[in-house]
């Protein structure tokens, strides 16, 4: 046996008995999982979903490590022999995820994922927008002990990912907020290993997202964007006052964004787990199954309606086998009880205009205990270096009795800091390089990880974040009093893994075809409200060439300081003064000039390579055809800006009749390709167009099914929030229209390159 065997044998020993025994039975049958699938002796997609349920990914790889050059890279990636194996999955390294469930993690955590992130990725771990952390650059056979690793000092990868619950969040504030009537970490911390692989929730079609909040006016949980929002609540009964929750059920983002609806207006405590148990198994029996895109909990309640789905989710609750950890949750109050150090102090009167001072005013909250205060460590796309971990698990201790948390803006939380040590607590983090202000202000972008290493990015979602980032900086923006306080949210394509529809101003990334070139873009979308739980999404307004983005963001922070009335929010001032106004206001920012007069537009953002999707090339026009095809997707762009700006006037039916004319504009400009002289009666377009495109393949089904299905509704809405998400469907078909073409093109240049064979006479 060698040495490096030896030693790889001595830690696993060493660990053993620090492991749960389940979750060292779970690991070891993943490990097994995967030899099989090395071998070849398992189904990829069965490995697949295993794999993904243990938090495994895939991810876009470019030649070992990220190309955005925004974060410090200070180690190389650990050397590792080619693999060899039935697929790619063993050639080029992957991404785990880590489940952090509400955030909460302990100093010695910290260091172990400090450990891991050396050894197995780049040196960095990734904050995401769930409270998760993520390794990047992981090889595949590594993640059996990295989780082995993990699992000994208490956390768990499993359910990461895939068809399952995924990581419970809560707001980080839990419990020191001035606004919150109660602290709903013990309800996050149970229901999150309750619903752990529960038999009653392995059986989805999709995921499932669960959220806490404290209160109902902050952002908090953002609980309208989950599959189940849980809010605190309090009631009097009696002459005393009772404890529970607001419930809510079927939100979530992705390319069309649905609300939640109210489940439960009032939910004791005790009926928290059953109820989330009742919903995961009506989600898991009527929940689509076969079709991925329309396989999320919001679909099952948009068709059922949420008085069928409230009526089920009771009948289902009556039936359940009573359960003795629905009431008895002192193992969850024990693990989630915090105290302080140190005792309480006064707070600082620093120079505002002083370092300490701007940190003071944008990264300190006062806790509701008197003498402590919570400190927001900003981290910039959400990137810590290993040895930043281990630099705050040391502060984290010096401080605390390790009180931190992750936070959904990519940051990380430090709790119960008495207020005579913020001085000192301000100098040890800019000794580790963790003192940047403007935390969760204007200058606090988030981003998803986007074309650096998701297999899904259009746009460098982080490369663009980061450019903003640097200039809103720079002007110091974050402690304007008017822009201060808006967010910024960057996702690399329409999926808004970066929340960009509850943002104030939101991107997200697309492409468009420019003389034969891909030219990286980004749409903008404006007036979300990230305020009281993102109780309102924005509204698409148009793609902006990737480069022009921080001369738009610009703009649009001017003109609203401009025309703003007294207090009225950015949201108020879009509805206000309309998307015709602004998208005038940016009409000369949406051009792109010909490649050899600034090859800079066809770059995108901390890249030095020339913009490509995938691996398409250059096609070339095709005349008269192409011409028409593009002036076609046009229409129906101009077609679903005016059914966006009739829905802002309050007519939703004539905005959705609107769409439902920009859907069949889009498909009979494609129809234009095989049949040119097409006509205008939308049940021929829809015949023809599943002929033509649909059947054969050639476009997308999960948009396409946009089409057929508001069709055959003869394009009627019911309520404003159809209009809003059928005019959403409308703008993704012509997104996905836009490909197509462009495939189209990509086909006919590469036969027009293929060489003749002269076969004989």
């Amino acid at each position: 046996m060698s040495d490096k065997d030896t030693k790889t044998l001595s830690w696993k020993t060493h660990l053993f008995e620090k492991i749960r025994p389940d979750w060292r039975e779970e690991i070891d049958d993943y490990e097994k999982a995967l030899l099989l699938r090395r071998e070849g002796r398992m189904d990829e997609k069965v490995f697949m979903e295993t794999r993904l349920r243990r938090g495994a990914y895939g991810q876009r790889y470019d030649n070992g490590r990220r190309h955005d050059g925004t974060a410090s890279r200070e180690l190389p990636l650990p050397e590792r022999e080619v693999r060899k194996g039935p697929d790619t999955l063993w050639h080029a390294p992957g991404m785990q995820r880590i489940k952090i469930p509400f955030g909460r993690l302990t100093a010695r955590q910290l260091e172990v994922l400090a450990d891991l992130a050396e050894e197995y990725s780049d040196g960095i771990c990734h904050v995401t927008t769930r409270q998760d952390i993520q390794l990047h650059y992981v090889h595949i056979e590594d993640t059996p002990d990295i989780m082995r690793r993990l699992a000994a000092v208490g956390v768990t990868t499993r359910e990461a990912c895939g068809n399952t619950v995924r990581n419970v969040t809560a707001c980080p504030r839990a419990g020191i907020c001035r606004d919150a009537p109660f602290d709903v970490t013990p309800a996050a911390h149970a229901l999150a290993f309750y619903l752990l692989g529960h038999p009653d929730t392995q059986n989805f079609g999709r995921k499932f997202k669960v959220s806490f909040s404290g209160c109902s006016e902050h952002a908090c949980g953002l609980a309208f964007m989950h599959d189940l929002g849980i809010v605190a609540a309090v009631r009097e009964q009696e002459g005393r006052i009772e404890e529970g929750f607001h419930v809510y059920a079927g939100g979530g983002l992705g390319p069309v964004p649905y609300q939640a609806k109210l489940l439960e207006e009032f939910l004791p405590p005790e009926e928290l787990l059953p109820t989330a148990q009742a919903v995961g198994r009506i989600f898991a029996r009527l929940g689509e199954k076969r079709d991925r895109s329309r396989a999320r909990l919001k679909f099952l309640v948009d068709r059922l309606g949420i008085d069928e789905f409230r009526r089920l989710v009771k009948e289902e609750r009556e039936g359940l086998t009573e359960d003795e950890r629905w009431k008895d949750w002192s193992g969850a109050r024990e693990a989630a009880s915090e105290e302080p150090l140190k005792a309480p102090g006064e707070f600082p009167d620093p120079d505002p205009n002083s370092d300490f001072g701007r940190w003071i005013s944008s990264n300190v909250y006062r806790q509701k205990q008197h003498g402590y205060a919570a400190v927001t460590v900003a981290l910039p796309l959400g990137d810590i270096t290993a040895r930043q971990c281990r630099l705050l698990a040391d502060i984290v201790r010096k401080y605390t009795k390790e009180t931190l948390r992750l936070t959904v803006e990519q940051n990380i939380f430090l709790r119960w800091i008495s207020a005579s040590d913020l001085e000192s607590l301000f100098h040890d983090l800019q000794s580790a390089g963790l003192a940047e202000t403007g935390a969760e202000t204007i200058e606090d972008v988030t981003a998803c990880p986007g074309t650096d290493t998701c297999k899904l990015g259009i746009a460098s979602s982080r490369g663009l974040a980061a450019e903003l980032g640097r200039r809103l900086r720079k002007r110091g923006s974050g402690f304007d009093e008017i822009i201060g306080s808006l967010r910024i949210k960057i996702s690399g394509c329409f999926n808004s893994c970066g929340q960009h529809h509850l943002a104030d101003i939101g991107y997200y990334g697309t492409n468009r075809k420019v003389s034969g070139y891909s030219v990286p873009h980004f749409r903008v979308v404006l007036g979300g409200h990230w305020k009281e739980n993102g109780s309102a999404y924005g509204l698409a307004v148009g793609a902006v060439p990737s480069r022009r983005i921080p001369e738009t963001t610009e703009r649009l922070l001017e003109k609203y300081r401009e025309r703003r009335r007294e207090g009225e929010s950015f949201r108020d001032y879009v509805f206000r003064v309309g998307k015709t106004t602004i998208t005038k206001d940016l009409e000369d920012l949406l051009t792109v000039p010909p490649h050899d007069v600034d090859p800079s537009f066809y770059v995108d953002w901390a890249d030095a390579r020339e913009f490509t999707i995938g691996d398409l090339g250059h096609g070339e026009c095709a005349g008269d055809v192409v011409s028409a095809v593009d002036f076609g997707l046009a229409e129906a762009e101009r077609i679903v800006f005016d059914a966006q700006v009739t829905l802002d006037s309050g007519d939703f039916r004539k905005a959705g009749k609107l769409a439902y004319r920009a859907m069949i504009t889009t498909a009979r400009a494609l129809l234009r390709l095989p049949l040119p002289d097409i006509g205008t009666n939308p049940d021929e377009i829809v015949r023809e167009f599943r002929s033509h495109f649909i059947e054969p393949g050639r476009f997308n089904l999960n948009f396409a099914k946009y089409l057929i299905g508001f069709h055959e509704a003869a394009g009627e809405t019911s309520t404003p929030e159809h209009a809003h998400q059928r005019i959403e469907e409308a703008q993704l078909l012509i997104e996905a229209a836009h490909r197509a073409h462009q495939d189209h093109l990509e086909r006919e240049a590469a036969a027009k390159r293929r060489p003749v064979t002269k076969g004989a006479s």
